[in-house]
């Protein structure tokens, strides 16, 4: 049985490929179409999962869209009646596109498929949809190997639903508990994003990064005026100081009164108030989730948690509940916002409306998602083949070689891209698509953010770790193959110092790296630490400012081209630019 899983139409638009219940691809739409966040159907990545495959959309049993759009048309609908007169322009904006394409989601879904293939005679029940909190649980509890946990959900908003506890247990999911629109954490963080200068729904995680440069003085001013939060975990949030409800912008006058000013205009010099103000809100949000993990947790009688939504990409609150909660087995999804939404949209299918077994899917000892490389890949001959036609210089190695020519290059002191194996699905570059350097080297995040990346010189970089070494480095010595946790450095006299890596409050976004799920990449991080004694790197995503990760060995090699690399590995091909 194929079951394609589909979200489309807000943001991060994805498509997933089951076959019987296992997950064989899963991709974002931007990697194809080069628009960042793009929420168009995401066509080319439906094509990859077919090719993939190897079969048509005749070979698909189900379509799963990731939500119900005559459930969130309700709630637009209520939430104008609610607020009437003042969301009555909002109404206006969005009520042509929902009175021509979103009412009529299935016929649109249809037509968008019969682009793929247009000889496709779907079934009666060939489309389905699922509920948009169900779709990112399910991301969560099937691929995590656990036989039972507490599932948490935390975003902007669903159909009503922000937040959701539940639990799943075998080939069940219940969501016992949820909180509904306006109040909403996600979208609390988000009103800050925009407060800040910074794009909602793609410059949350700035503000995560700012926050360790400023101090909390605004966070008991917002639970005192924004965010009501209680010892359980639920909320509420005083709509006197937002305009999402009613308006096309996040903030209103009482906000900006509130804090002391307009928002900041995007691209202006970062101020010490900016910086208080992104500490305040991760602070806030850091307690909110500690409560709600802990609210789950005691629910349910586990010590086990999946966690799913935009919400747990906040990698510093992560690493919170890992330390400051009764939890000890912690799984993220590595596509935790609305792209996950794709692939928890067709285990949903598979198990709750097709009633399958887990056991069907699940690798022996390992999680569902196969280290999250289910993207495209290239063969060495395709390489070969481009690499010829670029006319520069360039020399193929085995692997062992290859990693022991880039381990050198990295000791040096060199930036290099890293392109091998299949594409990762989810925020994070993990060691596929990904720029690297020596950890050791002071000015290397300020090197790379400069003449590489061309971002804000305070985003910090993610150190990738050999899991075997994590317990030398980190205070809490638990594996994060998803980079999704914030740790602690420890301070050891008998290892080098990690400048490059370590964020100014003396913490890293870490990756933990098995030679089972990364045989190659762990094979480099491997010939590093026999050359340096250091056995980990920089490893931040292979593309550059506003452009989503490369997806191909053209895109790569024009950003080693226009960019500060020194040099680039696709699959075993090395270009090493010349000096001078």
């Amino acid at each position: 049985m194929y079951i394609l899983g589909i979200s489309a139409f807000y943001h991060d638009s994805a498509a997933a490929l089951l076959c019987d219940g296992h997950i064989v691809a899963a991709a974002q739409e931007e990697r194809f179409s080069r628009v960042k966040h793009d929420a168009k159907f995401p066509e080319q990545a439906v094509q990859f999962c077919l090719k993939y495959a190897g079969i048509t959309l005749a070979d698909i049993d189900h379509v799963v869209f990731y939500e119900k759009p005559f459930v969130k048309f309700e709630r637009l609908l209520e939430t104008y009646l609610s607020f009437s007169p003042r969301g009555l322009r909002s109404f206006w904006a969005a009520m042509p596109i929902w009175s021509t394409e979103k009412l009529f989601q299935k016929r649109n879904l249809q037509q968008a498929l019969l682009k793929i293939a247009p000889d496709w005679q779907p079934k009666d029940d060939a489309i389905l949809f699922s509920e948009h909190h169900l779709s990112h649980a399910a991301s969560a509890f099937y691929p995590s190997g656990f036989d039972r946990a507490a599932i948490l959900t935390v975003d902007g908003v669903g159909e009503w639903t922000t937040t959701a506890i539940g639990c799943g247990e075998g080939d069940k999911i219940s969501l016992g508990r949820t909180l509904k629109f306006p109040h909403s954490l996600g979208l609390l963080y988000s009103a800050f994003t925009y407060y800040l200068g910074f794009e909602v729904n793609g410059g949350e995680y700035k503000v995560m990064g700012l926050a360790p440069y400023g101090r909390p003085v605004y966070a008991q001013k917002i639970l005192e005026h924004l965010l009501d939060l209680r010892a359980d975990g639920s909320f509420a949030l005083d709509l006197h100081y937002f305009d999402y409800c009613t308006g096309l912008r996040m903030t209103n006058e009482r906000f900006h009164r509130l804090f002391g000013g307009p928002p900041r205009c995007p691209e202006t010099p970062l101020t010490e108030r900016d910086m208080n103000l992104a500490r305040s809100i991760q602070d806030v949000t850091e307690e909110a989730m500690l409560r709600l993990a802990r609210q789950a947790l005691s629910t349910y009688d586990t010590d086990r948690l999946c966690m799913a939504g935009g919400v747990a990409l906040n990698a510093v609150a992560n690493g919170r509940i890992r330390r400051e909660t009764p939890v000890k087995q912690l799984w993220i999804q590595p596509a935790a916002g609305d792209a996950g939404g794709a692939l928890g949209a067709a285990l949903a299918a598979w198990h709750l409306h097709a009633g399958k077994p887990r056991s069907s899917h699940l690798p022996p000892a390992q999680d569902g998602m196969a280290a999250a490389l289910l993207g495209p890949s290239y063969t060495q001959a395709e390489i070969d083949a481009f690499a010829a036609q670029t006319g520069s210089n360039y020399d193929t190695y085995d692997e062992d070689r290859l990693c022991d020519e880039v381990a050198a290059l990295l000791a040096a002191g060199k930036v290099v891209g890293w392109f091998r194996g299949r594409m990762e699905f989810g925020p994070r570059a993990l060691g596929a698509r990904s720029i690297l350097g020596d950890p050791r080297v002071a000015d290397m995040q300020a090197r790379i953010n400069k003449t590489v990346k061309f971002r804000e010189s305070f985003r910090p970089f993610a150190p990738a770790i050999l899991v075997e070494h994590v317990g030398d480095y980190f205070e809490a010595a638990a594996e994060s193959p998803y980079m999704l946790t914030v740790q602690p450095l420890c301070r050891s006299a008998h290892r080098p110092e990690v400048p490059a890596v370590t964020h100014v409050d003396g913490t890293s976004r870490l990756q933990t790296v098995k030679r089972e799920d990364h045989p190659a990449f762990h094979r480099l991080l491997s010939a590093f630490y026999e050359q340096t004694g250091c056995p980990l790197l920089v490893n931040t995503s292979f593309n550059v400012r506003d452009e989503p990760i490369v997806n191909t060995p053209a895109e790569a090699y024009r950003c080693f081209v226009d960019t500060g690399l020194d040099a680039l590995a696709l699959e075993n091909t090395l270009f090493v630019k010349q000096v001078g």
